[in-house]
This record gives C-alpha cells, structure tokens and sequence, in this order.
C-alpha cells in the first residue's frame, strides 16, 4: 500500500495495530478522521491518553476500575458472600448486562495455557484463594469458558479451595463448549448463571 505522506502511514501502521484492524480498515478509520474538526480527534487522543494513564485495577477483584476498589465491591447492595471466578473484563461486563448475578467477581486475567507460556503465578489465583480463608465466602461460581484451557484453570482452582467447606459451582453447559462468554446472547448467558449446577458434577466431563 502506497502513501503519499508518511504521517499518513504512520498512522495507518499505528491503527492496524489493533485487534481486528487491517491496514485498508485502518486507512478508513484514519481518512475519517482527517476529514472531522481537529477537536474531534484530540477528544479521541485524550481519552486514550487519560485511560492509558489513569486507569486503575481493583484491589478486591482486579476489574478494570477509577478507583482502587470497583463500583461493583464498593456495592453494600451486592452479595459479597458470592463470587463469580471470570477470565476478563469482557466477562465481567457479558454477565453484568444479563441482570441476573447480584454477587461480585474475581478476574484472572487468563486462564492456565502451557503451550502460551500462561501458569498459575501469572494469574490472580493467590488472591480468590486468600479470599476463602476468610470465612465470608459461601459460594464460588466458576464462569470461565468452556475450553480446556477454561476446564483446567477451573479444576485448578478446585483443588486449592475444596477443603474450605465453601460450596462451588459452574455455569450450566447452556454455553455451547468452547464458546467464549462475551459472544454470548445475554438470554442465555443469564440462564447459565441462575441454572448453574455443582462444580463436581462437571468433573465427570472432564
């Protein structure tokens, strides 16, 4: 692809950096904004800017947050004694819209994958495993996708937890195996959730 400015193709380059971004939807996306008020695009930028700068992780359950402790922990309306184990913030958010799960959550941020490189110390498991120590816990819901990779951080985690007395489930198998949470209809997703069944039952699958 030829240029005639090589501030263009810096951009462009910079753009189709993104996931999903190619270089001809990259040049769109930057056509687009030559063509709108330079406010526009400084708008764009500072927002970047100030999320890249100041965004912060909560320190209960590692979701992406403004503050050091999520909205969603700070809740004195939520269910504490009801955790939900996610992979991501996507997951966070897919369950959040189905309205369903009044608990909090505890983010990984991945899930257990040897042939990426990905063990259990470079995930927050510490940290959910700490929380079952402390008595306020009464149920663990594990709504990780169903992958092996999924299947395995899940029993991975059983296994550090399952002589706290504290009682763990899964999300239904209404998610279609190897689907991801976020592509989820909310429907359904929803019904995985209030449906969920004992996380032993689901070992029988593994």
């Amino acid at each position: 692809m030829d240029f005639s400015s090589k501030l263009l193709e810096k951009a462009v380059s910079e753009m189709s950096q993104l996931p999903g971004i190619g270089k001809r939807t990259a040049l769109r996306l930057v056509l687009h904004l030559l063509k709108q008020p330079k406010e526009q695009t400084a708008y764009l930028a500072d927002a970047l800017l100030k999320m890249r700068e100041d965004i912060k992780f909560c320190k209960s359950c590692y979701n992406i947050s403004d503050t050091n402790i999520c909205e969603i922990c700070a809740n004195p309306n939520r269910n504490h004694q009801l955790i939900c184990v996610v992979e991501d913030i996507r997951d966070v958010m897919a369950i959040e819209n189905t309205g369903q799960f009044r608990g909090i959550y505890h983010v990984l941020g991945g899930k257990i994958s040897p042939i990426d490189g990905i063990g259990p110390s470079q995930l927050n498991i510490t940290g959910l495993v700490e929380k079952t120590k402390t008595g306020k816990v009464q149920e663990i819901i594990f709504a990780l996708s169903s992958t092996m990779e999924g299947d395995t951080t899940n029993f991975y985690i059983y296994k550090q937890i399952k002589d706290t007395g504290i009682i763990t489930s899964s999300i239904a198998r209404g998610i279609s195996v190897g689907d991801e949470l976020e592509y989820a209809d909310e429907v359904t997703l929803g019904r995985s959730i209030l449906n969920r069944i004992p996380f032993e039952n689901s070992l029988k699958n593994l």
